[in-house]
């Protein structure tokens, strides 16, 4: 009851073994007999104890809530029913945001979060939305400004806004008070929380711990009531990954902000917003901007020298860079050194200076100069790693010994006073050193630097948000950059790694794959093991007994979870079921699932416990559970050899002297007769605590002094549209294919690709035709770029896929005249539902995910030789049936 002596919230609950929705109906008669009583509808509430349901029926549907309201919550959530306005009418102030797009972005968002009541008020419609804003729009603008809309319409009393960097957070924090001083605001990775603060601003592991501390011992710092609006800076994968459960903890309206280009966000973000892929609530992309003229569209200059690509070989090397390569690496005539040098350690631990110095000096000479074109303007160079940096500098230096010491300077986290001197770098009126900023991760986002005209790549970014956000640092607009009404046009982007041909084939949902942690993967590998060895018939006394070990180990486990902790109440359904030992006494394959899903990522780590024992304990069960389903092992025997070679050099050490038993008999030939899986466990618990004594290999740092190459065809231009607009240009094309292929499927020579059967070069040429045609849009180069050096057949598979009947015959008769384990048969499932999807298979993939999820060696760490390659027979001739080479 409120101090007004009316009703705030029921809660009808019923036993857990009812269905949750089983009590809303008893829960809104008694809502309505209380409203009819004291004139004041209250809160429902229903539960069964496991899931709980929300329901202000005035204005929202019922949603699952993870706990209560507290008092005060409520009493705000009833006030608001009278005094919420809608957003739609509200008059945003153009003073901090103005701009057309700004404006329409809060509309949108508006508009996604009301709808209209039939009666004529207003409703609650969505309550997750997704902005996607280049870099340099004012993302932080629009979002003060939708917090100032939300708040003076009634809708939010406090905000949440959450980055992944302490510095983003710190910089959110000065944005809003400069436009919203009337809200207190702290930064709470810094200054002590006051429940009375209207913003509040944090990183996701500082909120998350707030979340389960206990505040007066007994109540959570956080309620779920107590933000009514989140906004996510740069919402991403990794957000989805580590930290979805703080958006389901809270019960308020979620705005992510991204500068990720809608076509590159992959499913799992999108999925934390529930909206469909590629339909964010609002998009203004890089493209737009630069055509409005609020950004500075970038120019590209791809370079591509021999090393970094193709690595050092020793044949190609003159003599006496010969010379140096036997004196700091071996002779390879003499089997003391390999006969080249992968391209990979070109800027990890080997540092060429002739690679360097191109680098530079086509910066120098082709990067774009401010003072009537006597200095390079502002440039950031992207470093692999901090001795990259350090060596950049040097090589500069040494290069254009005429410049000022601190003309080129590193600014990453290991410099000195590096927030005077990224100040320096960033000051927008004039130019001051550093004019060159080598850069290690600190400048990649959130760095407002209008000068700079220059970026240099300097090594391969894969994460696709952290890429479009580097691009972000070169498209603010200065204006007089190069005098008087000459204000900054465009910028240059040397790329030195690739990354313009790397984003041009990265292929949709690519590193979508959510990784375990160490500790979940170690013991989802004991429930396997546990539930294998209590199935396997031939299991002894032993090994029987070492099963029942492991299931018990996970059922304690999970009984003795925190319950208060939010992630544990979240799932406590799945818990509760996981708790009680009749469960782990009836344990089925199905149950596993379920366990693996909902409970193993609740399972806290062990923090006392050295990394080395963990990944030995991974290995070591991984290499028991191959045993038991008789996978190749090889792999996994040949590491604990070279561990037990390098543990018998260490038996000066006690611990380890200790168990040299152990080790001699892991290095006798008659351990490797016959292992069994108890002998294996024995040598797990025997060596976990001491393989940490193995000395680290470590890679020596080397410098040389080869002459590198970099002729004139690997410089290459990149113009604007295709540095922003390739992507979508070719996904407009495909559309169109794609809806010709599928209107058409039934004709014969597309029914063949679809149903593997051969198809002729005039079924191709004849395609190849229609694919060119005036219909379609398309010409032969606009194809080919669509094909990406696929044969016609294979694309046209890729789109339509293969027929689900004709995937699975493929393997119908190995499987039913082979012997295979259930491990197996869900590699070979996988492989149908691929070709289902896909219609062909590069035989690399797989060695790669998701096939590698099952064994980290693929296809040859689940089958034999002679299986793999019965396999991979089938899979080349579905290929060759596409029309690839040899095909009549």
């Amino acid at each position: 009851m409120g101090d007004n002596g009316r009703p705030l919230a029921i809660i009808e609950a019923k036993r857990t073994g009812k269905e949750v929705a089983s009590g809303r109906a008893q829960a809104v008669l008694y809502a309505q007999c209380l409203e009819k009583q004291f004139g004041q509808r209250p809160v429902i509430y229903y539960t069964n104890g496991f899931e709980t349901y929300m329901l202000d029926d005035t204005f929202y549907q019922a949603r699952q809530v993870y706990g209560f309201y507290t008092k005060a919550e409520l009493e705000t959530l009833v006030d608001r029913r009278t005094k919420r306005q809608d957003l739609r009418g509200f008059a945003i102030n153009t003073d901090i945001a103005g701009r057309p797009y700004q404006l329409e972005a809060l509309q949108r968002i508006a508009e996604s979060f009301i709808t209209d009541d039939p009666q004529g008020g207003i409703r609650g419609n969505r309550r997750e939305t997704l902005l996607v804003m280049a870099t340099g729009t004012g993302k932080t603008r629009t979002a003060a400004a939708l917090v100032d809309m939300m708040t003076q319409c009634n809708w939010a009393k406090r905000v949440l806004f959450l980055a992944d960097r302490k510095a983003l957070v710190t910089q959110a924090k000065k944005a809003f008070k400069a436009h919203l001083e009337h809200l207190s605001g702290i930064d709470l990775t810094k200054e002590k929380e006051d429940k009375n603060t209207r913003l509040v601003f944090s990183t996701y592991p500082t909120i998350m711990n707030k979340i389960d501390s206990l505040r007066n011992g007994d109540e959570r710092f956080y309620g779920i009531g107590h933000f009514d609006l989140i906004i996510i800076d740069e919402a991403h994968r990794s957000v989805y990954q580590k930290y979805k459960s703080i958006f389901d903890y809270f019960d308020a309206l979620l705005v992510g902000l991204t500068a990720t280009p809608r076509k590159d966000i992959d499913r799992n973000t999108y999925s934390l917003f529930h909206i469909e892929d590629d339909a964010p609530t609002f998009a203004y992309e890089l493209e737009e901007a630069v055509r409005d003229g609020y950004l500075t569209p970038p120019q590209g200059l791809e370079l591509k020298l021999k090393f970094p690509f193709d690595g050092i070989k020793y044949k190609d090397l003159k003599e006496k860079e010969k010379e140096e390569y036997e004196e700091k690496f071996g002779d390879p005539s003499e089997g003391e050194a390999p006969e080249e040098i992968e391209g990979g350690a070109v800027n990890k631990w080997l540092f060429n200076n002739d690679t360097q110095d191109k680098i530079l000096q086509q910066l120098m000479e082709k990067g774009i100069k401010v003072e009537e074109g006597d200095r390079i303007g502002k440039t950031i160079i992207f470093a692999r790693n901090h001795r990259h940096a350090i060596f950049l500098k040097e090589r500069f230096d040494k290069l254009f010994p005429e410049y000022d010491p601190q003309f080129a300077q590193v600014i990453d986290n290991q410099t000195e006073k590096v927030e005077s001197v990224l100040e320096d770098f960033c000051y927008d009126k004039e130019e001051k050193f550093p004019q060159i900023a080598i850069s290690v991760d600190m400048m990649d986002t959130g760095v407002d630097a209008p000068r700079v005209v220059n970026l240099v790549f300097a090594k391969l970014v894969k994460s696709v948000s952290k890429y479009w956000q580097m691009i972000g640092r070169g498209t603010r607009l200065c204006p007089d950059l190069f005098g008087p009404s000459q204000d900054k046009d465009h910028f240059l982007i040397i790329d030195c790694a690739a990354n313009f041909e790397y984003y041009e084939h990265i292929g949709e949902g690519q590193g979508n794959r959510i990784a375990k942690s160490l500790t979940q993967q170690i013991f989802e590998a004991k429930v396997e093991l546990g539930y294998a060895l209590r199935q396997f018939p031939e299991a002894d006394a032993a090994g029987l007994a070492l099963g029942e070990q492991f299931l018990t180990e996970a059922h304690q486990a999970i009984a003795a979870l925190d319950p208060q902790r939010f992630q544990v109440k979240q799932e406590m359904r799945y818990v509760t079921r996981f708790s009680q030992a009749s469960t782990w006494e009836q344990l089925k394959k199905v149950d596993l699932g379920e366990l693996y899903d909902h409970v193993s990522k609740l399972i806290p780590s062990i923090g006392e416990e050295d990394i080395d024992c963990r990944r030995f304990d991974k290995m070591m069960l991984h290499y028991q559970l191959a045993l038991l389903e008789e996978l190749p092992t090889d792999r996994y025997s040949q590491q604990l050899i070279l561990i037990a070679k390098g543990l018998r050099k260490k038996g000066n050490v006690p611990a380890v002297s200790k168990q040299m038993p152990v080790i001699e008999r892991v290095l006798s030939e008659a351990f490797w007769e016959e292992p069994t899986v108890p002998a294996l466990e024995k040598v797990r618990l025997a060596l976990r605590e001491i393989v940490k004594f193995i000395e680290k290999e470590t890679q020596e740092i080397v410098y040389t002094a080869f002459k590198d190459e970099l002729k004139t065809g690997d410089i290459k231009i990149r113009d604007t549209d295709r540095i922003i607009n390739t992507a979508h240009q070719l996904t407009t094309y495909r559309e169109r294919v794609e809806h010709y292929l599928k209107q058409h499927r039934h004709e014969t020579a597309i029914h063949k690709l679809t149903h593997n059967i051969p198809i002729t070069s005039a079924e191709l040429e004849q395609l190849e035709r229609i694919l060119h045609s005036e219909e379609l849009g398309g010409n032969p180069e606009e194809l080919k770029d669509a094909m990406k050096d696929k044969p016609l057949g294979a694309f046209i598979r890729s789109i339509l896929g293969l027929e689900q009947s004709v995937a699975q015959s493929l393997f119908a008769d190995y499987l039913n005249n082979q012997k295979l384990t259930a491990t197996q048969m869900n590699f070979i499932n996988m492989i149908v539902q691929y070709l289902k999807k896909n219609g062909v298979m590069d035989i690399g993939q797989l060695y790669e995910s998701p096939f590698s999820h099952i064994h980290s060696d693929g296809i040859d760490g689940v089958f034999g030789d002679q299986q793999a390659d019965h396999i991979i027979g089938i899979l080349e001739q579905v290929n060759l049936n596409a029309g690839g080479v040899g095909v009549a």
